[in-house]
């Protein structure tokens, strides 16, 4: 699995960081970025949850 978000749609709410940091950070600009590559398996449920609650919707799975 896979992860982007965003960055025209991100909010820098942090909702993703508060439910997975081990894949999202916040930048210097304050907007959300994603840990690039294929993520660990023990973490897509994090990630997918991160998905979900996202207030803005700018999180996206990329096919691998």
């Amino acid at each position: 699995m896979k992860v982007t978000v965003d960055e025209d749609r991100c909010a820098g709410h942090g909702m993703c960081l508060t439910l997975c940091p081990e894949v999202f950070e916040m930048s210097d600009d304050g907007w959300a970025v994603a840990t690039p590559g294929e993520l660990p398996a023990d973490l897509e449920s994090a990630a997918k949850d991160a998905i979900a609650n996202c207030p803005e919707q700018a999180i996206v799975e990329i096919d691998s």
